[in-house]
């Protein structure tokens, strides 16, 4: 145990009360480790992706592996903004849906239409995008809405697909996928 000199020699202001609660907020702060990049802790989409999101017709969505690594799927998909989340609905058998099932729920987003990703050539890659946490919205209002913003972004195809859409909700064949920004 320290006596009083020593704790002196640390400094004029430093006394028992003091190390004690110092050691105290060490030993928190080993307990409870800092966890970052979680989308509820703040993490805000830059305003020139935002400002594409809220204008392109498709975004590239390719889950990531368990090593962090991009698979190879990079399809492009109709998408409706919810906030901050970008929403879609795909089949529940599509590599997307079985990713989230894996328990793989981080996805690189890339904005933009650069047309079929299979012919892209990877120009997808230069435009805007951001790491996302894959989340299945099984909430029947979030299926309404991305149906009423599909109807507004994609007219001219939309009478042939909501009743796809639709039939593939009922069925269960088709399913709301949730993708909540959390960094770059």
């Amino acid at each position: 145990m320290p006596n009083s000199d020593s704790l002196r020699a640390l400094g004029p202001e430093l006394g028992r009360r003091e190390l004690l609660k110092g050691g105290g907020i060490l030993l928190a702060a080993l307990a409870f480790p800092f966890r970052p990049g979680r989308a509820e802790d703040g993490f805000r989409v830059p305003a020139e992706t935002m400002r594409v999101l809220g204008e392109s017709p498709l975004v590239y969505v390719s889950p990531l592996k368990s090593s962090g690594g991009e698979s190879r799927c990079h399809g492009e998909v109709w998408y409706s903004l919810d906030g901050r989340d970008v929403v879609l609905a795909t089949a529940t058998d599509a590599w997307k849906s079985r990713a989230l099932r894996l328990g793989l729920d981080r996805a690189r987003i890339w904005v933009g239409d650069y047309g079929p990703a299979g012919s892209a050539d990877g120009r997808f890659r230069d435009g805007p995008n951001f790491l996302a946490e894959a989340s299945a919205d099984t909430d029947p209002a979030s299926f309404e809405r991305l149906l009423a913003d599909f109807g507004r972004k994609y007219p001219a195809s939309w009478e042939k697909w909501e009743p796809r859409f639709r039939k593939g909700y009922a069925d269960g064949s088709r399913r709301v996928l949730r993708y909540r920004p959390i960094g770059v």
